[in-house]
């Protein structure tokens, strides 16, 4: 079986890093999502406060990409709403919610190669900024992800880890209040995970509410406040991390046949 191992699921270490409060910064209630006649997520509601993170973890197929798109604008759900800061967005295109604050990696980064590391951030800062107050917006930035000694450095030049940061960095430009991590420390060598682990952990501390989707069971088991578990398409188990670990259709789902 691909993906994550059930030993990493019910094996994992770490205490809460930081307490999460306050009304929610995005509430999304009764999502399903249809292609066709194949239901890909099924009523599927959650929330997520300041300093929270939330995980979302679950078999290869079982739902987390589509529902964790429809959450950011990228795959229209087809029943459900979801509110940022109390505002309806159901329906709101990928850069509305970047402007209200939603910001999102991607699992497969796609810098802007032919431009510098700096000019990749200066993109996404421009949608805040102009001129030199986008440029320093955009060194402070890389400053806090670890790569301002790169900044003048061609963006085709960067390892993996470093790739990683800067798909980071090109959300964070955006100065969002609510991130959403996508494989962000899938892939990496011990070292690169514990970096962006640490980095993580001081973003939350910073207040800023994080969603996840992380197959590395012992990472995501450890950083998140909240988890909820899917298989085909719907919830199978939600609560706190050591609970969902421990949950028997939750392991019987990871020791399952087939991943999706």
């Amino acid at each position: 079986m691909s993906g994550p191992q059930i030993a990493s699921v019910t094996e994992f270490s770490g205490q809460p890093i930081h307490a999460p409060g306050g009304p929610p910064l995005l509430e999304a209630r009764n999502i399903t999502v249809r292609f066709g006649g194949v239901v890909a997520v099924k009523d599927i509601s959650l929330a997520v406060r300041p300093g929270e993170i939330l995980g979302l973890i679950g078999p290869n197929g079982a739902g987390k990409t589509t529902l964790f798109n429809a959450l950011t604008g990228f795959v229209r759900a087809s029943e459900g709403t979801v509110t940022l800061n109390g505002r309806d967005i159901t329906h709101a295109q990928p850069q509305v919610r970047a402007k209200l604050g939603m910001a999102r990696t991607f699992q497969v980064e796609r810098p802007f190669e032919d431009l510098s590391v700096l000019e990749n951030v200066l993109v996404a800062a421009f949608l805040k900024y102009r001129g030199r107050a986008a440029e320093n917006h955009a060194y402070d930035v890389l400053e806090r992800v670890g790569l301002a000694d790169r900044a003048a450095q061609p963006a085709s030049q960067l390892n993996l880890a470093r790739r990683r940061r800067l798909e980071l960095a090109k959300a964070l430009a955006l100065e969002p209040r609510l991130l959403f991590l996508d494989e962000s420390i899938a892939g990496l060598n011990p070292p690169g995970q514990q970096e962006m682990v640490a980095l993580i952990r001081q973003l939350a501390q910073s207040g800023l509410g994080i969603v996840m989707v992380e197959h590395i069971m012992h990472v995501i088991m450890s950083l998140s406040d909240h988890v909820i578990c899917m298989a085909f398409g719907e919830r199978l188990a939600e609560g706190d991390p050591h609970d969902v670990a421990a949950h028997p259709d939750v392991i019987r789902a990871y020791l399952g046949d087939d991943d999706d």
